[in-house]
């Protein structure tokens, strides 16, 4: 969760002179060509793709080019504590539906955690809010969250027929590939690349991209797609933290109750 949390430090950090779809176009090809390259040398097999690679294309889709996307548009219109909140719902929404898809059970315990979560980000949330409230923001942010949600389920389903290192370079390449589409159809490419920008560029494309995802779709593949989403309670809280150390926001009492809260919730969904 430190390099989930870092991305949004960076996000605040370095992306105010690049428009969203061109940054993540750049990132995720990037990505895509940096993960190939390694996999080449390190002897990594091409040829079990054939025919196996569809549900990773729609896995990469929904959880990089569409979450991402929808949320780098609701973060211009609505502030990061403002996102943060209506993120709580990720987890909640994957648990819920991991029931009826999965056949999960949760225990009594475990609901209170998800409620300990909900009600730890929001304090550290409400904390942070600001008048950036808009309505197209907010349905920007749900569509995020709803993306997000489709995503885990759908690769918590259908993610075992490949490697980790293969599945990523497809989500990577294929999202890059929609994101560029997106950028040409929709975007007025705006583009000035400051020190910040490139910094923030290079983070997200090697530790989050390759480091956070990869790590995401491990923990998809060996636990159950509601323990996983619960950790994502603690982004907003870390994050925080980092914002103050790194770019010197306000860090409150009320934020580190609610960070309190929120690890108490995920260390209730997860502990056995």
């Amino acid at each position: 969760m430190l390099i989930w949390s870092s991305a949004f430090v960076a996000v605040r950090a370095g992306l105010a002179d690049v428009s969203p779809f061109y940054f993540l176009s750049v990132r995720f090809t990037l990505a895509a060509l940096l993960l190939a390259a390694i996999a080449s040398m390190g002897g990594v097999p091409w040829r079990g793709l054939a025919g196996r690679w569809v549900p990773f294309a729609i896995a990469g889709t929904l959880l990089n080019a569409l979450y991402l996307g929808a949320g780098y548009l609701a973060m211009t219109r609505i502030g990061g504590a403002s996102m943060a909140l209506i993120g709580a719902l990720h987890p909640l929404f994957t648990a819920l539906l991991s029931m009826p898809l999965f056949g999960d059970r949760w225990r009594p315990a475990q609901w209170l955690g998800f409620a300990f979560g909900t009600v730890g980000v929001a304090v550290v949330a409400v904390a942070g809010l600001d008048d950036s409230f808009t309505a197209p923001g907010i349905l920007w942010a749900l569509g995020a969250v709803v993306c997000f949600v489709a995503g885990t389920l759908y690769y918590s389903r259908h993610g075992t027929t490949l490697g980790l290192v293969q599945a990523n370079m497809v989500q990577l390449a294929t999202s890059a590939l929609v994101t560029w589409a997106l950028t040409f159809a929709f975007e007025d490419i705006r583009a000035n690349w400051t020190w910040a920008a490139v910094a923030t560029l290079l983070h997200l494309t090697v530790v989050v991209s390759l480091g956070a995802m990869g790590l995401l779709l491990f923990m998809l593949r060996t636990g159950s797609a509601g323990k996983v989403a619960a950790n994502f309670y603690l982004v907003p809280g870390v994050t925080a933290v980092m914002a103050w150390a790194i770019l010197g926001e306000a860090l409150t009492a009320v934020m580190l109750i609610g960070m309190a809260i929120a690890s108490a919730g995920v260390w209730l969904v997860n502990r056995r």
